[in-house]
């Protein structure tokens, strides 16, 4: 019985001595990482677009998650910068864009006006996003010093000061690609070029037709509305039916819908930007920064063999309205008979 007492008394002491220990120890605690840093400390987007920096903030050993907080953001020379803290309407996605919606209803219902400030930081990623806004043009830009601003980051763990972040941005650009000189807003040469042209002959005189025959424009006819039209010109300055570019994939050409094909023009209603975003889908390049085009068509030559021609363009467009893209054989019609 004594022996049974003694044992008792030592297990009860055991204890007791490990719930004073477990006083007196550390409790888990966040790491914070001071060598933690942004990657890039000048920022650069072009007005009048949505922009999204990514992947611009080094967490080395710190724990997640970050909180990021901009503050004293202000003009390079020291002054306010309220066009870029107070919140103004902007378009944000609530649901992912997909490239396969099937009408314009369904894109705008995955999206939604909200108020933000015009450039911001992501709470816990340490993105920037400069939005697109009917603001733009209060923003400074280039050749302007731009803006100076300041961010704290911080865990349970501790905190980091990183100053002197900034803010360069580049005048807006309604479309690309653009002659327009990005500082001074100067276009010398306004024609664009296809990105390639392939088996193209010359109807008179069956010489190739290169991608510098062949003149491309943009042309905006009002700032509202909500459409895309292609029309082409011969080298007469008359236009060309576009049936004639009979391989062309006319219903999937762009993430248009309601398309109207005439002989004179195809048309589409769409939603705006293009692309929509940056994201590959069957109507973009290989990085999904551009929507891309296929204009292709098939004659037949001497002996009756068959000749595929094309020609490919990419391009963006940034702000809404009626759009028009025209494409012009300025030193010779393209050859669409057979031989």
């Amino acid at each position: 019985m004594k022996r049974f007492c003694l044992k008792a008394m030592l297990l009860l002491s055991v204890a007791g001595l490990q719930g004073c220990y477990k006083k007196y120890l550390p409790t888990d605690r966040d790491a914070f990482d001071l060598s933690s840093q942004f990657t890039t400390t000048v920022y650069q987007p072009f007005l009048g677009r949505t922009t999204l920096f990514q992947n611009n903030f080094k967490d080395e050993f710190s724990s997640k998650p970050l909180n990021f907080r901009i503050f004293n953001i202000r003009t390079y020379d020291g002054g306010a910068a309220p066009e870029l803290q107070k919140p103004f309407p902007v378009l944000v996605w609530t649901e992912p864009y997909t490239g396969k919606e099937t009408s314009l209803a369904e894109i705008e219902a995955k999206r939604k006006m909200e108020e933000h400030p015009v450039f911001e930081i992501r709470d816990h990623s340490g993105e920037f996003i400069m939005w697109q806004s009917a603001t733009s043009n209060i923003v400074r830009a280039q050749p302007d010093s731009g803006y100076v601003f300041d961010v704290e980051v911080s865990n349970k763990g501790g905190r980091k000061i990183v100053e002197g972040l900034r803010l360069l941005p580049f005048r807006e650009l309604e479309y690309e690609p653009n002659k327009a000189d990005i500082i001074t807003g100067n276009v010398t040469n306004e024609a664009l070029h296809p990105l390639s042209v392939s088996g193209m002959i010359g109807d008179s005189t069956e010489s190739a037709i290169n991608s510098g025959d062949i003149d491309i424009t943009f042309h905006k006819a009002s700032n509202t509305g909500s459409s895309l039209t292609f029309r082409f010109l011969d080298a007469n300055n008359q236009l060309i039916n576009p049936a004639k570019f009979n391989l062309t994939k006319w219903a999937t050409l762009v993430h248009g819908f309601n398309m109207q094909q005439t002989s004179t023009y195809v048309k589409y209603d769409v939603a705006y930007p293009i692309p929509l975003v940056k994201r590959p889908t069957a109507y973009t390049n290989e990085d999904g920064s551009y929507a891309h085009l296929t204009f292709e068509y098939e004659r037949l030559g001497f002996g009756g063999i068959r000749q595929v021609a094309n020609m490919r363009f990419d391009f963006g467009i940034y702000t809404s309205g009626t759009w028009e893209i025209i494409f012009a054989f300025k030193k010779e019609t393209p050859k669409f008979s057979n031989d």
